[in-house]
């Protein structure tokens, strides 16, 4: 009962502002309605979900974002997580500090900046032009290719350091004689990494690449602030397409709430895959 007393005010906590909100989210699906004049609708709303091609779009282009950009962050920051990790490298404390800088940084405010630095006049296209002699300006905001390649830019360079720290982490664990052994036994550096660094980190890799695909399927900040889902809707993500059913098109909050359990099933499918590719027993 001591036990019991002690955590009750949390459960009740995150019964009232997690489990609630989600029931009630999962209700309002089966409605359909202008504004707040709902009413029930069943199915109706799953079955224009798969029939809607915009949502299909946001859809597409989310999954482009996550199957390019996370496996690339993850790999770049276990690889920064290595070589900063190396006890001859000198000033790691500087470079571990302005590698994570990034993922503290405002969500607006670098989105905006990268907005900046893309344009057609902005820094990137000019130092481009007089480096690498490019006839003429990249439509980086502009060109459906060219935006989503902005985008996944952007993500990476904010969100790469956040993992690396947990990666980090993961190898100053790792027992320094297990290393010294493999070196006894003639394993290169190339073959410790692979046979002992990758398998020993598996459990954080995993963790790494399983928030950051729920990240990437919950994506808003940055399109809405760098191409606000343009060109057309080449880089709307499914978070946007929730937005402006909800607050720019005519209000739907029972479509957009289906929308949303979409991400849901989304991250849940995802996550199963990468536990069976993982070889987890647990997933």
């Amino acid at each position: 009962m001591i036990g019991w007393a002690f955590i009750s005010i949390a459960t009740l906590m995150i019964c009232l502002f997690y489990f609630y909100p989600m029931i009630q989210s999962l209700i309002l699906s089966f409605h359909s309605g202008t504004g707040v004049n709902l009413q029930f609708v069943g199915l109706d709303n799953y079955v224009r979900l798969v029939q809607d091609p915009v949502f299909l779009t946001t859809v597409k282009n989310t999954v482009i974002y996550l199957i390019i950009q996370v496996p690339i962050m993850i790999i770049l920051a276990l690889f920064l997580s290595v070589l900063l990790n190396n006890k001859t490298v000198k000033l790691k404390g500087f470079f571990r500090t302005a590698i994570f800088l990034p993922c503290v940084t405002s969500l607006v405010a670098y989105s905006v900046i990268f907005k900046y630095l893309f344009s057609q006049d902005g820094i990137i296209n000019i130092l481009l032009i007089k480096l690498v002699h490019i006839s003429e300006p990249i439509q980086w905001l502009t060109d459906p290719f060219w935006a989503k390649i902005t985008i996944i830019i952007a993500i990476t360079w904010r969100w790469t350091g956040y993992n690396m720290i947990f990666f980090l982490s993961g190898l100053q664990n790792i027992d320094e004689s297990i290393y010294e052994a493999a070196r006894i036994d003639g394993a290169s550096s190339i073959q410790q990494f692979f046979r002992i660094t990758i398998p020993m980190m598996k459990p954080i890799i995993l963790f790494t690449t399983i928030t950051s695909t729920i990240g990437t399927l919950q994506l808003f900040d940055e399109v809405m602030n760098i191409t606000k889902g343009g060109p057309g809707n080449a880089t709307m993500t499914i978070s946007q397409y929730i937005y402006n059913l909800s607050f720019k098109y005519t209000p739907d909050f029972g479509y957009a709430a289906t929308v949303s359990y979409a991400i849901v099933i989304l991250i849940v499918f995802f996550s199963i895959i990468q536990f069976k590719v993982a070889g987890d027993k647990n997933g």
